[in-house]
C-alpha cells in the first residue's frame, strides 16, 4: 500500500484550488455582490497559509494529539483489551444488531448535538470493538464515516450546525413545525441506508480471516495470509478432535460453516488475526491480555466521559432546558468565606449545551490521573504511553491542518462565489437541482460547516426574497453538505478517518459509490415531496 495516500490527496486538493484562484476571478457579498478581479494565490502563501490554519483552528490539531495520546495510555493498560473483549463477547452473535446500533448512536448524536468532530474522542474505541468482532477496516470507516453524514444530512437540532442556515434565512418561526420533520426523515432513512450498505458489504465477504490460538509463554502472534475465505462455527459449538487432528478434515469442516461470510467467531482461548486488502490492523487494536485485569475502572471512565459528552454537547436552550446556564452560574458565584472558590479553582467554563472540543482536555486529563493512580502505572510510563499514543496521531492532526490552511485559500480568494452566481443564474426563481448542486460545491470547498454556509446563503437569500421557499432551502443546503462529507477530499471527518485506518481514498470510493448514490436520490424524493 503507497504511505501517506491521505495526505497526498489533500495536498492535490490544494493544488487544485490554487490553479482555480488563477483562473477564476474573486467574488465576495457584503450587502452587495463585489466582484474582485483576480486574486492569484502565489507559492509562498502554501507555506504561510497553514501558520494561518494553526493560529485559527490549531486546537483541533491538538484534539486530534490528545486523543492519541489518551488511548496511548490505554494501549499500555492490560484491562483495556480485557474491557474490549468482554463486550465483544457480550454481543457475540449479535454483531451485526450491535454495529447497526453504532451507526444510530453516532448519527444521532450528530443531528441533536453537532459532535462530528467530537466524536473523535470514542473513534479508537469503536473501530478496536470492530475489527475485534472480527470486521475489517472498510467496515469500521463505513459504520464512523457513514453514519457521522447520516446525521449531518437530517441534522435537526444541532445549533453548531444549523445555525447559519436559521439566522440569514430567519427561520426561528418555520423552525420546529416546517424543518424538523423533513429531517427526522432523511435522519431517519439516512441511517437506514448505512446499515444496509454496511450489511452488503459483510455479506460479500470482503475479507480473509484466520483463527490461531496464542501461545502463553509467547508476547507476538505471528500472522497468516489465508488463501480463502474462512467462517468459523456458530457459537459454543466445539470442534471435534478428528478435525483437529486432520488438516484436510479440518478444511472440509471449517468450509461447511457459513454463519458470517465476513465474520469471525471466536472462544476465549482464540485470537483473531486478520489480513486484509487495506493492510495492517495491529496498531489499531491493543495487544492481548494474558493476565486477570480488573475492568471496572476502565469502564467506568467510559462510562462517565460518555455520559458527559452527551449531557454537556445537547443544545438544552433548543428544547427550552436553562437549568444548566442556572447551574453554572450558581457555580461561578458561589463563595467560601467571601471567596470564589470555583470560579478561581475551575476558571472559565461552558455550561452544558455549549461545549467545544476544547472543553473535553480537562475530562481527558483528569481520566488520565484516574487510571495512572487505579492502576499504579509510573509516571515515566505515562508520559512514554502518551507520547508513543501522540506519535500515531501526528498523521490526522497534520491533515486537519491542510483541510483547513485550504479552508483558509477558499476564504482569502474567494472564487467560490463567482461559480455559486453562475449556477444559480441558471434560473429566476428558487430550483432544487441548482441549489442542491451549490450545496454539494459549497461542501466541497468549505472544510468547515459554517464556512460553507455563510460562503454562499446570504447571496442566496439576496437573489431569491420568497420567504415561504427558505426552510426547503436550508434543508437543501444541510443535507448536501452531509451527503458531500461521505466523499469530499475535503471532508474533514473522513479524512481524518482515512488517515487513522490507513484506508486508500480510491478504495473508499470503490466502496462507498453506491451509498452516495443511494443517499442523493432518497435525499431529491423527500425534497421534492416537501416542495409538493
Amino acid at each position: 500500500m503507497k504511505k501517506h495516500n491521505t495526505s497526498k490527496v489533500v495536498l492535490i486538493t490544494m493544488l487544485v484550488f490554487l490553479l482555480l484562484s488563477w483562473i477564476l476571478p474573486a467574488a465576495y457579498y457584503s450587502g452587495e455582490y463585489v466582484d474582485q478581479g483576480r486574486v492569484q494565490m502565489g507559492l509562498f502563501d502554501l507555506f504561510s497559509y497553514p501558520l494561518t490554519s494553526w493560529s485559527y483552528f490549531g486546537y483541533l490539531a491538538l484534539f486530534i494529539v490528545l486523543v492519541g495520546g489518551f488511548y496511548g495510555i490505554l494501549y499500555k493498560i492490560p484491562a483495556y483489551r480485557t474491557f474490549l473483549e468482554k463486550i465483544v463477547a457480550g454481543v457475540r452473535g449479535l454483531e451485526k444488531l450491535a454495529l447497526s446500533i453504532m451507526v444510530v448512536v453516532i448519527a444521532v448524536l450528530v443531528s441533536f448535538c453537532g459532535v462530528q468532530v467530537a466524536i473523535i474522542l470514542f473513534l479508537p474505541f469503536i473501530v478496536s470493538l470492530i475489527l475485534l468482532m472480527g470486521y475489517d477496516k472498510i467496515v469500521a470507516a463505513m459504520v464512523t464515516v457513514g453514519s457521522i453524514c447520516a446525521g449531518l444530512i437530517g441534522s435537526t437540532f444541532a445549533t453548531s450546525n444549523s445555525g447559519i442556515l436559521t439566522s440569514v434565512f430567519q427561520l426561528e418561526k418555520y423552525y420546529k413545525s416546517s424543518q424538523v420533520g423533513p429531517r427526522f426523515i432523511l435522519l431517519l432513512l439516512g441511517i437506514v441506508l448505512v446499515i444496509l450498505n454496511v450489511l452488503m458489504y459483510i455479506k460479500k465477504g470482503n475479507k480473509i480471516v484466520k483463527m490461531e490460538k496464542k501461545e502463553p509463554e509467547k508476547e507476538e502472534v505471528k500472522e497468516e495470509v489465508v488463501e480463502k475465505k474462512v467462517s468459523a462455527p456458530a457459537p459454543k459449538k466445539e470442534v471435534s478432535n478428528k478435525g483437529s487432528n486432520n488438516k484436510k478434515s479440518s478444511k472440509k469442516n471449517s468450509s461447511k460453516s457459513r454463519r458470517n461470510d465476513n465474520k469471525a467467531a471466536f472462544r476465549e482461548e482464540d485470537v483473531i488475526i486478520v489480513k486484509e486488502t487495506v493492510g495492517d490492523t495491529n496498531y489499531l487494536v491493543p495487544s492481548e491480555n494474558t493476565k486477570k485485569s480488573k475492568v471496572w475502572p476502565i469502564a467506568v471512565v467510559f462510562g462517565l466521559l460518555f455520559v458527559l459528552f452527551v449531557l454537556a454537547f445537547i443544545p438544552w436552550e433548543q428544547f427550552g432546558v436553562t437549568y444548566f446556564n442556572d447551574l453554572t452560574k450558581d457555580i461561578e458565584k458561589f463563595k467560601l468565606f467571601e471567596f470564589p472558590l470555583f470560579a478561581k479553582l475551575l476558571g472559565s467554563f461552558n455550561a452544558f449545551g455549549n461545549w467545544t472540543v476544547t472543553d473535553l482536555f480537562l475530562p481527558l486529563g483528569l481520566s488520565v490521573l484516574f487510571l495512572a493512580i487505579v492502576y499504579g502505572i509510573r509516571l515515566d510510563d505515562v508520559f512514554d504511553s502518551f507520547i508513543a499514543g501522540a506519535k500515531k496521531a501526528l498523521a490526522p492532526a497534520f491533515i486537519i491542518i491542510l483541510l483547513y490552511t485550504i479552508l483558509v485559500l477558499v476564504t482569502y480568494h474567494p472564487f467560490q462565489l463567482v461559480i455559486y452566481k453562475f449556477i444559480l443564474g441558471w434560473t429566476k426563481k428558487f430550483n432544487i437541482a441548482t441549489t442542491a448542486l451549490v450545496g454539494i460545491l459549497c461542501g466541497l470547498f468549505n472544510s468547515d460547516i459554517a464556512y460553507s454556509f455563510q460562503s454562499v446563503v446570504p447571496y442566496y437569500a439576496s437573489i431569491f426574497t420568497a420567504s415561504k421557499n427558505y426552510p426547503l432551502a436550508a434543508t437543501i443546503f444541510q443535507s448536501m453538505y452531509g451527503l458531500t462529507m461521505l466523499v469530499a477530499p475535503t471532508s474533514l471527518t473522513l479524512m481524518v478517518v482515512l488517515s487513522y485506518l490507513n484506508i486508500p481514498y480510491k478504495k473508499w470510493m470503490k466502496t462507498i459509490w453506491k451509498l452516495l448514490l443511494e443517499l442523493l436520490i432518497v435525499c431529491l424524493i423527500v425534497f421534492i415531496f416537501k416542495a409538493m
